[in-house]
């Protein structure tokens, strides 16, 4: 069964942040996630979560350094433990970490290494914390140029590399089609490694039914995989966010 998220960063941006919560519960969604959570109200977030009785499926680990440094190591994990505690406070199971932007003139396989030392030493706050972070690769054609992780192929490599139950990688189909295509392959072949998914229609990151990705086919492959998880709604409507809402929620109803 498809479990849907809504970013409330990029969706129901015409109401105040915290109504956001109220509206992801009006439409009947079970969840929903945010980015960094610095400069957020916790205890407001906390108290519409509860009176609603919605999920936080994830939000970002915050502030998030480049990870791609050797440097930045201790402020990283430094930045997982921090962010950990507010996740227990509220009731969230999933961390989201991005590597950073490619150093010009360090070898890739220099920063490969330092983002597999860093989620290695993070894993074990995650492990005994029992949370999951999840990497998240971003197209460098569209919307990210200068990041450093965009394949998919990468990110399992990584995810292999740390070795830990609780790091995994974090599937965003909008940005996967645009750097690589082969969505449904790709997520059946790795799917014991992606811990989220994020989503919206290429082209334009708008809601699904507006450009070229087949979602109905994508996400019956992501419940045939058995995933158990919730796959983020992050797309930037080109209506009501409602009635964007709507079209997502009646293919996943549709396929049970």
């Amino acid at each position: 069964m498809i479990k849907l998220s809504a970013c409330i960063e990029i969706i129901f941006t015409e109401v105040p942040f915290s109504d956001r919560i109220d509206r992801v519960s009006e439409i009947g969604l079970p969840a929903f996630e945010f980015w960094g959570w610095g400069r957020k109200d916790i205890d407001e977030i906390k108290r519409r979560k509860q009176e609603h009785g919605v999920e936080i499926a994830a939000f970002g680990v915050d502030p998030m350094p480049s990870i791609v440094d050797r440097g930045n190591a201790s402020s990283f994990i430094t930045a997982v433990e921090n962010s950990v505690k507010v996740a227990h406070e509220l009731g969230c199971k999933t961390l989201i970490v991005t590597t950073g932007n490619e150093l010009k003139g360090v070898p890739r396989s220099q920063q490969h290494e330092s983002i597999v030392e860093s989620l290695r030493k993070a894993a074990a706050t995650a492990e005994r914390e029992k949370v999951t972070l999840v990497l998240e690769p971003l197209n460098v054609l569209v919307d990210h140029m200068g990041y450093y992780l965009s394949s998919s192929s990468e990110g399992f490599d990584i995810v292999r590399e740390v070795g830990s139950q609780k790091v995994k990688l974090l599937y965003d189909i909008y940005h996967q089609q645009v750097t690589e295509g082969n969505l449904i392959s790709t997520i059946m072949k790795n799917i014991d490694m992606i811990g989220h998914f994020h989503s919206a229609d290429v082209p334009g990151r708008h809601e699904p039914g507006t450009g070229e990705i087949n979602y109905a086919n994508v996400l019956r492959a992501v419940d045939d995989a058995g995933y158990e998880g919730y796959v983020g709604l992050e797309f930037k409507p080109t209506r009501d966010s409602g009635q964007a809402l709507r079209t997502i929620i009646d293919i996943a109803k549709s396929i049970g």
